[in-house]
């Protein structure tokens, strides 16, 4: 090794994302190749290099010691490595050390981002490893919509619980778990026979939908409030779905007190005077309070679930001074 070098040279890390495609890098990349007296690469399937070859760089497919990469520098040579996945640890590790020994005239070690993640880029992660578990899982490959529906319901329940509790932790894990129902859901429908459609289907509809409902923000209309905000939503949303009444859409199979208030809520919006109907029982009684709570502005679904934890409460109590 030529520990005597005037002008001990350039060593470019040039590091890319796999979530960006090949071939996109920063000009200061392209800058830094076309300038490098070499340009080294320890993986020959990395998917960069068939797009560095066709742009003319000339690529030696080596995995060298970081001695090696030292004496390729001397004289004021620039040697680029192109990074693997996992960074080149071994060869950053072996050139900190060879720096640490003080015996050595080091190169400028640079570390030089090609193609960065744009937000939203883990959201592709999560779809190869759902395309991998739909493929190799024995539970997961049999799975139907039908059969996942329940796991739905489940996981927006426990949604639900963890925005109420507050714990930004369990938050940030039950949005992971609605959100791979959403990317399951995809990945099977993909393989339907006649009509079939993919999570990218699934992202255009609602980039779409959010779109189109939101003329105040995409459009040239205007909105001041969220009164006037919503007003477009369900003005745009009836346009669309050219319903035949305002219950068209409300799903029956919700809980009983948030259908009752959606109802009341769709009647109330559409300005229409809707008597409540009369009956005898709880149920009607029930059907009241929640056209009550939702003119009040009061979600009655959620104050219902408070009131019923503070009387769990209450009855753990209980049990621990009865010992039952």
């Amino acid at each position: 090794m030529n520990a005597t070098s005037p002008a001990p040279g350039r060593v470019v890390l040039l590091t890319t994302s796999h979530r960006v495609a090949p071939g996109l890098l920063s000009w200061p990349a392209w800058q830094a190749l076309h300038a490098a007296d070499r340009v080294l690469c320890a993986d020959g399937a990395h998917p960069q290099l068939p797009y560095l070859r066709e742009a003319g760089i000339a690529v030696e497919e080596a995995a060298p010691t970081a001695e090696e990469v030292v004496d390729a520098c001397a004289g004021g040579r620039t040697v680029v490595v192109v990074a693997t996945g996992e960074g080149e640890p071994a060869l950053t590790d072996g050139l900190a050390r060879i720096a640490g020994s003080g015996r050595v005239s080091m190169p400028e070690l640079e570390l030089l981002p090609a193609s960065y993640d744009l937000p939203g880029a883990r959201l592709l992660d999560l779809v190869q490893v759902m395309d991998r578990i739909r493929a190799e899982c024995p539970w997961s490959s049999r799975q139907t919509h039908e059969g996942l529906a329940k796991y739905g319901i489940e996981e927006a329940y426990e949604l639900v619980e963890a925005i109420e509790d507050g714990d930004r932790d369990e938050l940030r894990e039950e949005l992971g778990d609605v959100l791979l129902q959403v990317v399951f859901h995809a990945r099977i429908a993909e393989e339907h026979a006649e009509e079939p459609f993919s999570i990218d289907d699934v992202a255009g509809g609602i980039v779409a939908k959010l779109v189109h409902r939101h003329p105040h923000v995409f459009g040239e209309e205007t909105a001041r409030t969220p009164e006037e905000v919503k007003a477009h939503w369900m003005r745009t949303k009836a346009e669309e779905k050219r319903r035949e009444s305002v219950t068209d859409g409300v799903p029956v199979g919700q809980p009983a007190l948030a259908l009752a208030t959606k109802l009341a809520g769709r009647a109330r919006s559409a300005g229409l005077s809707v008597p409540l109907p009369s009956g005898q029982g709880v149920g009607y009684e029930l059907l009241a309070l929640a056209a009550r709570a939702e003119a009040e502005g009061v979600d009655a679904e959620a104050s219902l679930r408070a009131a019923a934890r503070v009387y769990r409460e209450a009855i753990r109590a209980t049990e621990k001074e009865t010992g039952a």
